[in-house]
This record gives structure tokens, C-alpha cells and sequence, in this order.
């Protein structure tokens, strides 16, 4: 077995609920109006940091798609699947795109609550 490498994202980023890994950048987020069977999903251009699973034929709201689960590469949890091919003309918009289950995923600003920011006022040393 080999070495993980992981890529960290620059700036915001969407990472791995269980593990925080980088998963992607908002700036390749395509759709927020998404759902999966366990709720709100979001469809990205570009994930890092993930492994795809076997490809399967899937029948899905929208039409049978070839996709394959996609896992964090860190922690092996899912968390979403790639569109590999959809088999209506009005789906291929998807091909080669990812899904992030929301569910799945934090969002950068879910988890700086961990990060101390001083409130009060703040006192330069030129007035002591």
C-alpha cells in the first residue's frame, strides 16, 4: 500500500465530515439543488482527496446515469458519487461532475466556531 497524498484547497473549502480532509472549493460548485437519499446534495466540477468505487447503472430522479460511489480518501467514508455517463440527452451536463452529499460535508465556516476571536475593544500601547 501506498502513501496518501493530500491536496489542501487554498481559502474556503468544503471538506470531509468525519475526517475535515479538503474535498473542494466553493468556486467549483455548480448547483446547490441537488438531493440524495439522505437529504440536500451539492454538484461540484472538481472533488480532491476522494477515490471512485465501481461504476454501476443507477436509475435516478432525472434518468439512468452510470456513477460510481466516490469515498474520502482519508477515512474511506462516502461521500457522494461521480456522474460517469447519463443516458439522456438533457443529463449530460453531469458527465464527469461530482456530487457531495451535504450531509457528508462541512463547509469551512461550519466548523471556525473553534477559532477564538477577541471581541472587546482593542488597546494600541501608544496609550498607556
Amino acid at each position: 500500500m501506498g502513501r496518501i497524498f493530500v491536496v489542501e484547497l487554498e481559502g474556503r473549502s468544503y471538506r470531509c465530515k468525519f475526517c475535515k480532509t479538503h474535498l473542494a472549493v466553493p468556486e467549483d460548485l455548480v448547483s446547490r439543488a441537488f438531493h440524495c437519499r439522505r437529504g440536500k446534495a451539492y454538484l461540484f466540477n472538481n472533488v480532491v482527496n476522494i477515490t471512485v468505487g465501481t461504476l454501476e447503472e443507477r436509475i435516478m430522479l432525472s434518468g439512468m446515469h452510470t456513477v460510481g460511489d466516490i469515498f474520502c480518501c482519508c477515512c474511506g467514508q462516502i461521500v457522494g458519487w461521480k456522474y460517469e455517463a447519463a443516458h439522456e440527452k438533457s443529463q449530460k451536463y453531469k458527465e464527469g461532475k461530482f456530487v457531495l452529499e451535504r450531509g457528508r460535508i462541512v463547509d469551512e465556516i461550519d466548523f471556525s466556531s473553534d477559532v477564538y476571536i477577541d471581541t472587546r475593544p482593542s488597546v494600541s500601547d501608544a496609550e498607556d
